[in-house]
């Protein structure tokens, strides 16, 4: 009997325990069922959005709602500065959250970032890591907090941290693994919203730059209309016209006959706009004017200059003044004490009746003489200053006389100065034979044979400066 009873109790000790295993087994299989659940919601929460901001939204509420905390919030590493970020904080004291950066290695969340480590503290004010700066500015108690790295591809972007567990009660070792369960594909999903966010942001700057662009090569354009504007659009002809009112002799007296005086010139700029400039116009019945210019810089700031030395030009030239008073008044109006810009210029009269050139030489180029001889001669005279370089600038006049059947050229250096592939100067030299070789071409067949001479020397290399070219010819009248 008392054997039986002690068989009865074993049997019933054996099931009370295979009881018990059996509710652990099922309890641990709910709780497994249970994590697995929330990792699953967590899944599908985070890959629900490829936008950063919106996933940073769901990460937040989600961690903060799985692992029964107050708050949640997701640090972001910047690697150039080796800091740490707040890409996103929400509340009314936001801005201020995102100005602040903590330093790898500082605080709580500073040192999960550098070491790798997972971080279970329960008493943050105790923890000789914590860091107030945060808890400061949103003013915001923090009692205990759970800290994880969040790791994609074996790099460290930032970390996940949830604050304050609900209940008075603190995070446990299992909170803590579940977070870090939740980190994994946290970590992977907000590496590719980053990506993307990146691409986002890339795409949306070419578009502005574009839209720039092509905004600003549109008012290139019409700066370009408007600077081409300043410039004869045709050639000029002038024909002497009975007694010149300058020397007092007649044409016929003069010449035996009547003569021509034709002006024609060609400008291409580096750029879309340009600083070279040119200007040709009647002064009287027998007088032409001529001037070709250089600002000494380039772009819309040496055009605005060329526009307001051109106005200035015609605006003062007058039958009673000279090529250097002219440059001197002129002058005068351009100079700025602050400023940089000056331009060269060479400018003359031409009586077409009598052949005499009086011309102001501002620093620039000499100009050639063509003779009908065929002798190609650099035309030298007393040179001034160019222009908006000295304001008590007193110019000079210059004189010589053309013969029926001469030419002058005037210039600017992108002619001379251009250069091929391996920096070589075009130079004086080369220019001279293009004028003894072409010497009886007409203008505007030397203008093209000029460009493209200088085209040809410079062989695909990039043009740097401006150029353009003025051809005054002499002639008599058939």
């Amino acid at each position: 009997m008392e054997i039986a009873v002690g068989v009865l109790v074993i049997l019933c000790l054996v099931a009370v325990i295979q009881w018990q295993l059996g509710n652990r087994k099922r309890h641990a299989a709910e709780l497994e069922l249970e994590r697995t659940m929330q990792l699953f919601d967590v899944s599908l929460e985070v890959n629900s959005t490829i936008r950063k901001q919106d996933l940073l939204v769901k990460i937040m509420e989600t961690s903060s709602r799985i692992m029964n905390a107050e708050a949640s919030s997701v640090i972001l590493v910047d690697e150039d500065k080796g800091e740490l970020f707040f890409d996103l904080a929400l509340g009314a004291k936001g801005d201020e959250v995102r100005e602040i950066r903590l330093k790898i290695g500082e605080g709580i969340a500073g040192w999960v970032a550098q070491t790798g480590k997972s971080v279970k503290i329960d008493d943050a004010a105790r923890d000789e890591r914590w860091s107030s700066k945060v808890a400061k500015r949103v003013d915001y108690p923090t009692r205990n907090m759970l800290c994880v790295p969040l790791v994609s591809k074996g790099k460290i972007i930032g970390v996940l941290q949830v604050l304050n567990k609900r209940g008075d009660t603190p995070f446990t070792d299992r909170d803590l693994q579940l977070l870090e369960s939740i980190a994994s594909p946290t970590a992977a999903s907000l590496e590719n919203a980053m990506l993307y966010d990146a691409l986002e942001k890339s795409v949306h700057a070419l578009k502005v730059t574009t839209a720039a662009k092509e905004r600003m090569e549109s008012e290139l354009r019409i700066a370009t209309d408007i600077q081409m504007g300043f410039l004869p659009r045709k050639s000029l002809s002038l024909q002497s016209r009975g007694e010149d009112a300058t020397l007092g002799t007649s044409a016929s007296e003069t010449l035996g006959g009547r003569a021509q005086a034709d002006a024609e010139a060609i400008i291409r700029p580096a750029r879309e706009v340009g600083g070279d400039f040119y200007d040709y116009f009647r002064i009287d019945e027998n007088r032409m004017f001529f001037v070709l210019g250089d600002v000494s810089d380039k772009g819309i700031p040496a055009a605005l200059f060329m526009a307001v030395t051109m106005t200035l030009l015609k605006g003062k030239m007058s039958v009673e003044l000279t090529p250097g008073e002219l440059l001197t008044a002129v002058n005068q109006e351009l100079y700025k004490d602050d400023s940089t810009m000056f331009a060269t210029i060479f400018c003359g009269v031409l009586n077409v009746a009598t052949g005499q050139l009086l011309y102001s030489d501002g620093g620039h180029c000499p100009p050639y003489m063509v003779r009908a001889n065929g002798e190609v001669e650099l035309l030298k005279g007393k040179k001034g200053l160019p222009l908006g370089v000295m304001d008590d600038t007193l110019y000079m006049d210059n004189e010589v006389m053309l013969d029926l059947g001469d030419r002058i050229i005037v210039y600017t250096d992108g002619i001379t100065e251009a250069e091929d592939q391996l920096q070589h100067q075009y130079g004086f030299a080369r220019l001279k034979d293009v004028l003894v070789r072409e010497q009886a071409s007409n203008p505007g067949y030397l203008l093209s044979q000029m460009v493209q001479d200088v085209d040809l020397f410079a062989d695909g290399a990039v043009q740097s400066d401006d150029i353009a070219v003025l051809i005054i010819d002499r002639n008599s009248l058939k």
